[in-house]
Parts: structure tokens; sequence; C-alpha cells
């Protein structure tokens, strides 16, 4: 077997085992992607290539599952039988040298091609249904066969515009992204086969293909139907670059048409057709062994192999780190518990779950995990932010005044007064509203309670997401979230008790001895200072309107009106008529005495008593407030700290000791979900059968290990890892520190110099010998300096 050949199984054997465990590829694979509208004849160049019929036919989407199609060259078994083979080939028989597999029916062989044609059927129709809807879960078909170049084709469903029948409605933006997932990596070589018949600026293939790729540099374009062209019309612009240049060329085929097809024309003749007709075309005859599909096939293999190997490199890399990966995953996921149940390691497992968690939990609080983030808040942050942002501004933003007007506070000193009026501002009235408004810091606080409660529960939410075991065993977690939420609800309960009770004490005690209350004197010196300048700007504004016809004003009229005024302002409860002060001095003596209205409200303007009155009490009532507030600000905190948050960092561990470190209920909280007896199964696969096996066969790429003697077809190959410190010695070519090469053996002298030209690619060099020479090889290796040892490759 060639070394190509490995390279592309290789390959297949890691889309078999990321196929097989059902997980998403961990790495880039290079593979070779067929896209095309439905009209393109994207069928019949595979079928083509393969030289058999085994695709799905019809009208509308044919292809509606990715096909991930791998062939593989062997031998014919009996070489002498040749000739009844390509008979039985011919007539479309069956033939014990071709056959198909299935990956989803491992070991069931399909000799019979028209099967392999239902089965893909049968399998779409599985997935997706009977109706034209489309899936993105791949079908992994391997043919075997003498006739094909081992190579691996993913056949894409046909670009559609318009939904036909019970088609989704957004199926076309289904199959372009479906398309799309596969051509965007960068290891993916795209097949773009578009009619020549049409207009190369139309086809939907290339179009999506310039999308990702802009340059041309992955993309290889195929031209069908060169035959069905108008007369006088040939695709030599195409193929010259000329029109939609593209890295890796073109090639035109000549594919059977659907007369063809109905008439069971055989692959081979239609091949045989296609060669006549290139060699025989005055267009392409003189470059005919460049046109049709064998030069397809091999131009396919050898760009999939130069790829593979240039690519082996970092794939072995990101595989290699998918490995570590699935076996950290492993090791957390932890191995199967013992069905028989055995208790004492059931029990020791749930203590160290409890004694992890609540760590975690207090760690969470504290500021002190590992894990802290660097964009938001979290944790103990979270519940300070409440405490010193939302809380303590949510409590300064009230306004003990915003409630009460200046008649309520008249009212209020009234009837503070009792039946006897009051000389001074009388305290009563002070505790009465301050104390109605020191009520209004309980709601505040209580929401305080509750989201720091809330806080908790995040806490606990993010545990019960983060932690390994939970998803492990998700009755455990279930219950976890049970007795802990129990937990904080009771806690719930002492703590607004408490914050309560402060409110109480701070309502119940008003403390006018208060250092920083602003005492009675220096309120009412501050208001009559207020009340002085407020007086004196309005005197000086009504002097301004003064004219000179105000000496000419009766002087006993205006004493008169003064009086008046002094009489109905001054009384007692004056205000309390004010509004009918026209009407009363029109009332007689009796009517005056008439009983009171069954409700009495004031409604008119301040006098000037009742002025400084409420000013005073309104200042008084702003500074006891504020120390109110400051209390409140700091000991609603230290109260939830106290009976919630603290509570829960000292206390949980006990409580779920008590609720959970049962026997009884261990086997029933240790339930491992399907979930993680799945992923489990996946990752054993990954590292026991499907990593190792494909990584065996890329030893002799891996630049980075010792250089190897590889046999192949054409000879031996020497790889040689040549360090820095010599890359100018002996006319050898300039490495990076780690550069392999292969040099041709026969062209090293006597003295271990080498004065062939390297033909070396990206990552690896890779040159073909034409003699081998034992002495040659063993001279290399002994050259100290400059040279490693030189390790046979093991097969």
């Amino acid at each position: 077997m060639s070394m190509d050949s490995k390279l592309i199984k290789t390959v297949n054997k890691l889309q078999d085992a990321f196929a097989t465990v059902g997980v998403h590829n961990p790495v880039d694979l290079p593979q070779i992607a067929v896209i095309g509208s439905q009209s393109s004849g994207k069928s019949s160049v595979l079928e083509n290539i393969v030289g058999r019929d085994f695709l799905p036919r019809g009208t509308g989407i044919v292809t509606r599952r990715p096909l991930i199609l791998q062939l593989i060259n062997r031998p014919a078994a009996d070489k002498a039988n040749k000739k009844e083979e390509a008979a039985k080939e011919e007539a479309g028989k069956d033939n014990e040298n071709e056959w198909g597999e299935f990956l989803h029916l491992p070991g069931q062989k399909f000799y019979d091609f028209n099967k392999i044609r239902d089965e893909i059927v049968k399998d779409t129709e599985l997935k997706t249904g009977k109706n034209l809807g489309i899936s993105p879960q791949p079908i992994n078909l391997r043919i075997f066969s003498p006739n094909v170049l081992t190579l691996t084709l993913i056949d894409l469903p046909g670009l559609t515009k318009v939904p036909v029948g019970d088609q989704p409605k957004d199926i076309e933006k289904q199959i372009r992204d479906m398309i799309l997932k596969y051509i965007t990596k960068p290891n993916s070589i795209i097949l773009a086969v578009t009619g020549a018949n049409t207009d190369l600026a139309n086809s939907d293939g290339l179009k999506l293909a310039r999308d990702v790729d802009p340059e041309g540099l992955r993309t290889i374009g195929v031209l069908t139907k060169v035959d069905l062209m108008d007369q006088g019309t040939d695709v030599i612009d195409i193929l010259a670059g000329r029109v939609i240049p593209l890295r890796l060329g073109y090639v035109p085929v000549v594919n059977r048409g659907q007369r063809d097809i109905e008439n069971n024309k055989s692959i081979k003749k239609a091949l045989e057709a296609e060669r006549e007709y290139f060699e025989s075309h005055a267009a392409y005859k003189l470059k005919a062994q460049y046109c049709g599909t064998p030069f397809l096939a091999r131009k396919l293999n050898t760009i999939l192999m130069h790829h593979i190997r240039n690519t082996l490199p970092e794939i072995k890399a990101k595989i290699q780190s998918a490995l570590l990966k699935y076996q950290q995953e492993l090791l957390t996921l932890g191995e199967p518990l013992d069905e028989e149940g055995n208790t004492a390691n059931r029990a020791s497992l749930v203590l160290n779950i409890i004694t992890e968690f609540c760590t975690e939990f207090r760690t969470i609080i504290d500021g002190n995990s590992n894990d802290l983030s660097s964009f938001e808040l979290s944790g103990g942050a979270r519940i300070s932010f409440v405490f010193h942002e939302l809380y303590a501004n949510g409590v300064k933003s009230i306004d003990p005044l915003e409630q009460i007007k200046d008649v309520d506070i008249r009212t209020i000193l009234y009837n503070s007064s009792g039946s006897s009026p009051a000389l001074f501002v009388a305290t009563t009235a002070f505790e009465v509203i301050i104390k109605q408004q020191i009520k209004r810091l309980e709601e505040p606080s209580i929401k305080c309670i509750n989201m720091v409660y809330d806080e908790l529960v995040r806490i606990l939410g993010q545990l019960l997401t983060n932690k390994q075991f939970f998803k492990r065993f998700p009755t455990l977690k279930d219950k976890f979230y049970q007795v802990v939420l129990v937990f904080f609800k009771k806690a719930l309960q002492p703590t607004s008790k408490l914050v309560t009770d402060l409110v109480s004490m701070e309502s119940c005690y008003i403390n006018t001895a208060h250092p920083d209350f602003l005492n009675g004197h220096q309120a009412i010196a501050a208001v009559t200072e207020r009340v002085k300048q407020k007086n004196n700007d309005t005197h000086a504004s009504n002097n301004q309107q003064i004219d000179s016809k105000k000496q000419q004003h009766n002087p006993a009229n205006a004493l008169q009106t003064n009086v008046e005024e002094t009489n109905s302002n001054g009384s007692l409860f004056g205000s309390f008529f004010s509004g009918n002060k026209k009407t009363a001095k029109k009332l007689s003596a009796s009517s005056m005495m008439d009983a009171p209205p069954s409700t009495l409200k004031a409604t008119g303007a301040l006098s000037d008593r009742e002025f400084m009155e409420t000013e005073v009490i309104k200042l008084l009532i702003q500074s006891y407030y504020n120390i109110v507030k400051r209390t409140m600000i700091d000991m609603v905190p230290k109260a939830v700290m106290l009976n919630l948050v603290n509570h829960a960092k000292e206390e949980l561990q006990r409580e779920l000791l008590t609720e959970l470190y049962k026997h009884d209920v261990l086997d029933d909280l240790l339930q491992e979900s399907d979930s993680t007896r799945q992923r489990r199964n996946e990752c054993k696969k990954m590292i026991e059968f499907s990593l190792p096996h494909p990584l065996s066969g890329l030893t002799y790429l891996n630049f980075l290990e010792k250089p190897n003697i590889m046999e192949n077809s054409e000879g031996r190959i020497i790889d040689l890892y040549i360090p820095r410190k010599c890359s100018a010695t002996n006319r050898l070519i300039t490495a990076k520190d780690h550069a392999s090469v292969q040099i041709n053996v026969a062209d090293v002298d006597a003295e271990g110099r080498s004065s062939s030209s390297f033909a070396t690619y990206a990552l690896c060099g890779f040159v073909r010998k034409e003699a081998e020479s034992d002495d040659a090889i063993n001279r290399l290796a002994q050259q100290d300096g400059y040279l490693q040892n030189v390790f046979s490759y093991q097969q």
C-alpha cells in the first residue's frame, strides 16, 4: 500500500471515530466537499468517479443528508479472473472485489450497489421522514474497489431557491447553512460543480465557494455538460482562468444524460464515450489528458494527499489536545458506581460532596474563589452591592416631608396641644410625625433581606450548575436544592423579625438628646433667621413698587385695614375659617355662635406663628430622620449578615448532613444521569479506540520527534531532524529550530555531505529516492554535531 493511501485512510479512521462516538469533530480534518445546484450533475460526477450506480436519483432534493464517501483502492483478489470480473461489472452484476460498507451497519458488506442506494434512502428517511426535509447528520459510506483511487468526498445537498411540496419555507437557508458548516473550515477543499452550458457568473456553487474562499485558493471547479454546449462554443477560457480564476483550476467532464441512464448505459461505456469526446473535439484534443473523470479523480487524489500531508502535524497536535481533554473529562466524570451498592463508599462520596459544596459556598461569599470574574460582580460582592448601593441609596432617597403638607403639620400641632393653646412648639407633634416616617423604613429594609436571599439562591444555582457531581447525580442535585432552599427560607423569618425590631426600636423612643440632633432652640433660631431674611426681601420688593401717590393715601383707612387683618389672621383658629372671611363679616353675632361643623379642616394660609411652628417642626423632622437613616443603613446589613448570611455559612453543612447523610436514601441520591453514562462511554471510546489507532500512523510525520526511515512502494526515504546550529554547515538547507526534511539517500557522498536539492513543503518535506544506500544512511547517522541519529520506522 502506498504512503498516500495510508494518509487518506488515517483521516478516514478519524472521521469514522468521531461519527461512531457521535461527537462533533474536535479538529478540522482535511476533506473534499462537493457542492452545486440540484441540476449541476453532482451525483453523476460522483458515480463516474466510483464507476458504479449507487446514488439515489429523482426530482427535487435527492441528497438530503451529507454523504461522507470514502473510496478505498483494494487490488482484486484473483487477477486470473480479471476478465470475468470485468464482464460482471459491465453487466452491472455483483463483483466480489467491489463492495460497500455503512458505518451504521458495522460488519455488513453490500456487494449489490442497488442495495447501497436503497440503504441510503432508507437511512435518510429514518432521520428526515418521507417528506423533502434535510438533516445535518451525515451518512458514512465506504466503498472498496480496485477501480477507484483512495479518496474521500462529502456529497452535500444541492442548492435550491424555491421550496417544493411540504418542504420548509426556509429550505434554502437550511441547505446553505449546512453547506457552510463544511466549506467554511480552512482545511476543507471545495469541489464546486457547475454546468458548462450555463453562465459561470451565475453558478450557485462557485458563488457560495467565493463567500468563504474569496481568493480561490482551495476551490476546484468541475464543468459538467460540456457536450451540451452550443455548437462553436467551448470552455477553454474558463480552463485558462480568464473568467473566474481558481488556484486549483477546472476540470471538464461529460456525464451520462437522462436517456443514457434510462437505457442502462454502463458507467464504463460512459467513461469511454467521455474519453472519445475529448480526444476528438477540436478544442480539447490537444489537452485531452487533462480532461475527463479519470483525470479529475487523480487530481483530487493528489490534492487531498498533499493537503493532508501538509496539515497532519497541526491535526496531530489538536488530536493530542483533544485526547487530553477527554482524559480529563473522564477523570471528572468518575468511575461508575457499583451496581450492588457499597454503602460505605456511597456514604463517603455524599460526605465529600457536602463538604466540598459548603466549602465552595463559603469561599464564594468571602470572595476567595479561584474563579473570580473580571467582567461582573459575583458572590459576596453582589451582597455588598445590595447593602451599600441599593439599600443605602434607597433609604437615603426617602424624604420624610414628601408625604406631609404644611396644613397637616398645622393640624397635628393644634391636635397635640389639646384644650390649652401651646405657648411653644409641641414636642408631641414632632414625635407623632417622626414615628410615622420611621415606619416607612421597614419596607426597604425587608426588601433588602429579600434581595440578599435572592443572591444566596443565585450562589446555590451557580454551584448546582457548575459542579460536575451534580450533573452526574441529578437526584442529589434536586435534593440539595430543596434542602438548601428550605434552610434559607427558615432563616428569613428571624432575620425579618430582627430588622422589624430595629425599626420598632427607632420609633418607640425618640432620642432628642442625640448629639447629632438639631435641638429646639437651634431650630427656632434657624427658622427665625430664615423668616427675617424672607421679610427683608419682601419689604425691599414692596418699596420698589411704591409711587408718589402713596403719600395721598388715607392713614385712617390703612389703620382700620391693618386692625381687621390682625384680628382675622391673629386668632387662634382663624385659619380654620379664613376661607369664609368675607361671609363672616356680614353674619350677625348670633350666627357666629352656631355649632361647629362635624369636620374642621384648615384651608387658609398660614399665619406668621403657624408658619414659624411648621418650619421648626419640619427642620426637626429632617434632622432626626437623617440620624435614623444613618442608623438603619449601618444596622440592617449587620442584622442580615448575622441571621441570614453568616448563619448559612456556619449551619448549612450541619443541615445538609442531617437531611442527606442517611444510609436509606444514598442509593436514590446517587443514581447517575443517562447523559453522564453516555458521556463516559463516549470519552472511553475516544480514548481507548478512536484516537490512539489513527495517531499511530502519524508518527513518521511528527517533525518534533526523532527522524525516521520509511519504506514505501517507491523505495526508502530518510527523514532527518536538523538542529539549527548546523543549518548552514556542509550545504544543508537553512531550517528553523525544529525542521523536518527528507533527503534522497543516493545523493549523500562518502563524507556524509548532501549535494541534492530539497523538495520541502509547508511542514514536512517529502522526497522520493531512486536508489538506497545503507552506507550512506549510516554515514549520515554518524555525523556528530549536525545530524541526529536515524531510527527505523515501525509499520
